[in-house]
């Protein structure tokens, strides 16, 4: 059920002050100021009945993923394999 009252309420979010000034410096660009673009994203997320963008670690990327395959092929033929020294707590 969508809400038609006009009524407003806050919201408090805690972020790092180099983050807030970045965002808001991108969605100045945009024309928007942080709490418009802020209830831009709420919106998209109830229109999408979730996070309106994926989220993902990196580390499981298909290009990410590929080279890992190609690198453990490698291993398994013994290709182009060079030594590595550890360091120690002495190093």
């Amino acid at each position: 059920m969508l809400d038609t009252g006009k009524k407003k309420v806050s919201i408090s979010v805690k972020t790092s002050q180099a983050d807030k000034k970045r965002a808001a410096e991108i969605f100045e660009g945009l024309g928007l100021n942080l709490s418009t673009a802020i209830n831009i994203f709420i919106k998209k997320s109830i229109a999408e009945g979730g996070l309106p963008f994926d989220v993902k670690d990196p580390f499981y990327s298909e290009a990410n993923q590929a080279e890992l395959s190609r690198r453990f092929q490698k291993v398994d033929h013994d290709q182009d394999i060079q030594d590595h020294q550890l360091l120690t707590d002495e190093d």
